[in-house]
């Protein structure tokens, strides 16, 4: 195996690793940090903080979906080049997650269009579709190690 497929394969298993552990940490503790403010303190500190979430998440979100379809694409027809493909397939759904739940739901929060009474129902909501895609990218990261 050349060094860029080696190096390919390495890259995407260390976003991953990062990806699964930040949404690990974003579940464990950002998610039970916000249903336990009261629902306009959660809007306060979310507009106050989306940016940086979304400017944290989103590049390392599409860098793992850019690294390990390089590594698949590499490894295609090699040892662990199917399962490079599986870790790839599930990182594209943890990305396709975002327009269709977290974009419109992240939005409300931060302009605070959501109505205050509705925040609690709409975090538990949120909670729910985040740790599907924390399964997806746990699922992804375990795919890549596997495979290398």
């Amino acid at each position: 195996m050349d060094i860029l497929t080696s190096a390919a394969a390495l890259a995407a298993v260390m976003v991953l690793g990062l990806t699964a552990g930040a949404l690990l940490a974003e579940g464990g503790l950002l998610v039970p940090f916000w249903r336990s403010l009261a629902p306009e303190a959660f809007l306060a500190w979310y507009k106050q903080h989306a940016a940086l979430l979304q400017n944290f998440f989103g590049p390392l979100e599409i860098a793992a979906g850019v690294l390990t379809l390089i590594a698949a694409g590499l490894h295609w027809g090699r040892a662990g080049g199917a399962l490079l493909a599986v870790a790839a397939l599930l990182t594209l759904a943890v990305l396709a997650v975002f327009p269709l739940y977290f974009q419109h739901a992240n939005t409300s929060f931060a302009r605070g269009t959501i109505d205050p009474a509705s925040v609690t129902h709409e975090l538990a909501r949120w909670k729910m579709w985040h740790w599907g895609r924390t399964i997806l990218a746990v699922g992804a990261f375990g795919c890549s190690i596997l495979a290398v």
